[in-house]
């Protein structure tokens, strides 16, 4: 797929728009952010990813529609798993209620930047590298059996990768321990100092980064096209940060979420491997042919996964409520 340079241009910025939109006229303000206010975002988002995703199918074909959308679901449920470590961010940094929205507005932002370098480097590598997919591939699978043992634990993960981050920026720039409303810097004793605003959001940042090296590969193993990898980051991110307001309280409830994604993660490092002996030239492995999986059927399985282990979380949870109630009394 050939896109232009214009085409780029007006899909940044389309983005800058949005964001200003939510920066300077909804989030103009310190406040609490409601759930209707998150809900009617989350909402918006969604309903752009999906008119984005039918105009591509309309003007490039429904091949690629197919690809962003598996691309855009894929990268938006394994971007749920930011949220836990987001919630320990904003509760390490005792970031007031009022200040969250704009900590998040801006740690995405960083995130984009980041994950548009990623993308960038990615897409050279696979253009000239066709064995990369079998690294990608493999990858993946390691990942997904690291989740599903329970040896990766993304939240603590990142938490003490936070912790490190934070000490190396205290060590080359002062900081204070004092909010300056949303200002990222104050003046402390005569000079200038980072405040916990800016520490936070660039936290936020490099906790997406870190998360996006599983992530971005995956939509890589679902669609070769950059410009398609970038939309499905991009849409993913835009609700993410309203998603977090939205079922900040639900997270603890969707018990089976990391084997879910665990199951989605090998599914997509399988399919890589196998698309990446296809292009090898090998179509059998002794009498048994080597599948390739249409974007289709790859599409209905990462929607069936996720609605499952979505059901049987909250169907879990609330059994399990009640039985702990009970417990306690």
């Amino acid at each position: 797929m050939s896109v232009p340079l214009w085409v780029w241009a007006i899909t940044v910025a389309g983005l800058l728009v949005i964001l200003a939109l939510d920066l300077f006229v909804v989030g103009r303000g310190p406040h609490r952010v409601t759930l209707r206010e998150a809900g009617l975002w989350v909402a918006g988002a969604a309903i752009l990813a999906v008119g984005f995703g039918l105009g591509l199918s309309h003007v490039a074909g429904p091949r690629y529609g197919g690809e962003f959308f598996a691309g855009w679901i894929t990268e938006y449920s394994l971007s749920v798993d930011n949220l836990f470590v987001f919630v320990i961010i904003m509760a390490r940094f005792r970031v007031p209620e009022e200040y969250r929205h704009r900590a998040l507005m801006f740690g995405i932002l960083v995130a984009l930047g980041l994950r548009g370098i990623f993308i960038g480097l990615g897409a050279a590598v696979v253009a000239r590298f066709d064995w990369v997919f079998y690294v990608f591939g493999a990858f993946l699978v390691y990942t997904a059996v690291k989740l599903a043992t329970g040896h990766e634990a993304p939240a603590g993960g990142a938490e003490r990768k936070e912790n490190g981050f934070v000490r190396l920026v205290r060590r080359f720039y002062p900081t204070t321990d004092a909010f300056n409303g949303t200002a990222l810097t104050a003046r402390v004793g005569g000079r200038r100092a980072l405040t916990p605003m800016f520490l936070v959001i660039l936290a936020l940042g490099a906790t997406d980064l870190l998360f996006a090296l599983d992530s971005i590969p995956a939509v890589f193993g679902l669609t070769r096209e950059p410009y398609i990898v970038f939309a499905a980051n991009l849409f993913a991110l835009l609700g993410l940060r309203q998603l977090y307001f939205l079922i900040g309280g639900l997270l603890d409830r969707l018990v089976y979420l990391s084997a879910g994604l665990s199951f989605i993660l090998g599914f997509i490092g399988v399919k890589m491997i196998l698309e990446a002996l296809h292009g090898s030239g090998v179509e059998h492995v002794g009498p048994l042919p080597v599948p390739v999986v249409p974007i289709p059927v790859s599409l209905g399985v990462i929607v069936a996964t996720l609605a499952v282990t979505t059901v049987l979380s909250l169907t879990v949870g609330a059994v399990r409520r009640p039985r702990e109630q009970d417990t306690v009394r």
